[in-house]
């Protein structure tokens, strides 16, 4: 592990202190690996989609829109290969608000979550993604089927 040392003025000194508090890290350390973390895929997601990765949408719609709901499930129906589960809550008599774990390509997650916003009807709409890595190919067991894990991209 590598080390390094900052320099802050006294105010933002304090005012990360209250942060990290009030998020409940342990210590700074904890706090600033979080921050470039957050920072490198922040910039991760600026760049032009490539390769894989998992994702969460998440927005609100009112169900009493003409047909909204059909049109968002048939939309998880077509993209089924990229949409790993789903959760669904009503919030009052007619807004509800929907979770989407979506996992594949980024460029195909990124579209598919641009698609489901862009229905009319459809509010609040955000995505978080985060980039995942492939390891090498392996199969479980004697007769298991070759598959790849991936994980979060460090």
């Amino acid at each position: 592990m590598e080390r390094f040392t900052i320099s802050l003025d006294d105010t933002l000194a304090r005012q990360f202190d209250e942060l990290i508090g009030q998020r409940g890290y342990g210590n700074r350390s904890e706090a600033v690996r979080d921050l470039i973390r957050a920072a490198i895929e922040a910039d991760r997601q600026r760049q032009p989609p490539t390769g894989n990765c998992v994702g969460m949408l998440s927005y609100t719609y009112d169900h009493h829109e003409r047909l909204l709901a059909d049109r968002l499930t048939g939309l998880q129906h077509n993209h089924h290969d990229l949409t790993v589960a789903s959760m669904h809550a009503h919030l009052d008599h007619t807004q509800c608000v929907e979770s989407v774990i979506l996992k594949g390509s980024t460029a195909d997650v990124r579209q598919f979550a641009d698609a489901l916003m862009a229905e009319c009807g459809v509010h609040h709409g955000h995505l978080n993604l985060i980039a995942l890595e492939a390891h090498q190919p392996h199969a479980h067991g004697q007769d298991g089927e070759p598959h790849i894990h991936y994980s979060p991209a460090s």
